[in-house]
């Protein structure tokens, strides 16, 4: 095989409690991850020489080693001994710096994608395991089920699928990195944490309201002092209709969770004016 295009679907995060500060400076979590239908397209080719090179529809996004794609192929590279060049092209759709994972998953299409391309047959704890050294999200994005995600994210346990339904998202204009979310935290200071059991309860049971009900983030209390029209979007959402609507990850991206496919179509048009507002479904699957 010489050629192969991926889909790199992106994460929501229906709940996310934040457990305390480790010694090493990152956090333990406790998270329930799940994709949605939202996807960068990547297509990756076998080349002569030895370069790795990547193109991207989108002109300020770095394209050399600081892209975590590059990072991706080149690990496979050093780790399996591999010979050749690389070119991906990257079609990007997921919003940037958005809470959405969307570097995370377009690096864990890479290896995927690399092991098909030269025949490894790795498993996909191996790929896991491989992943985990780009970033705590890449295990995830390889895995692509609904899980609760522990330690720093990487621990992660497969739970019932997540019921269909209709999921807006909408990304506010301002951006607002990781970094600065968690060192603002400070879960000394009445921190509401999610009810992470009680969802995974209504998950076993297929009750999507009840999913809805428990949706939380510690992380919106921060977030939302330095971009108050989080709080904005999430109010639109929920007199559309939403079941509930929450921020995503460290954010900014807001979510609404929907029951009812007209409602969210109503919603993505009240959202329109938000800079990143579009309608999909939850997905279930690895797909390719």
């Amino acid at each position: 095989m010489n050629e192969i295009t991926l889909k790199a679907f992106a994460k929501i995060n229906l709940a996310l409690d934040v457990l305390r500060k480790r010694e090493d400076g990152y956090h333990d979590v406790r998270m329930i991850m799940q994709n949605i239908r939202l996807f960068d397209k990547i297509t990756m080719r076998r080349t002569a020489g030895r370069d790795i090179r990547m193109e991207s529809n989108l002109r300020f996004l770095p394209t050399d080693g600081r892209n975590l794609m590059v990072k991706a192929a080149e690990l496979m590279r050093e780790r399996f001994s591999l010979s050749g060049g690389l070119e991906m092209v990257l079609e990007k759709h997921i919003p940037v710096a958005a809470g959405l994972a969307g570097g995370s998953t377009d690096a864990a299409s890479v290896l995927y994608g690399i092991d098909r391309l030269y025949g490894l047959e790795l498993s996909q704890e191996e790929l896991m395991e491989i992943g985990v050294k780009l970033g705590a999200d890449v295990p995830y994005c390889l895995l692509r089920k609904t899980a609760l995600a522990e330690g720093i994210g990487e621990k992660l346990t497969v739970l019932p699928a997540c019921p269909e339904c209709s999921v807006v998202i909408a990304k506010p204009a301002a951006s607002v990195s990781t970094k600065y979310v968690y060192e603002n935290l400070d879960l000394t200071a009445g921190v509401v944490h999610p009810d992470i059991d009680g969802m995974i309860e209504a998950l076993k049971n297929q009750d999507l309201k009840g999913i809805a009900s428990r949706m939380g983030n510690v992380l919106e209390s921060v977030t939302e002092k330095a971009c108050p029209e989080i709080v904005s979007i999430k109010g639109i959402m929920k007199e559309k209709g939403a079941l509930n609507a929450l921020m995503s990850g460290s954010g900014p991206t807001v979510f609404g969770i929907f029951d009812d496919w007209n409602k969210a179509e109503e919603c993505e048009k009240a959202l329109r004016a938000a800079p990143e507002a579009r309608m999909c479904r939850i997905v279930g699957m690895f797909q390719s």
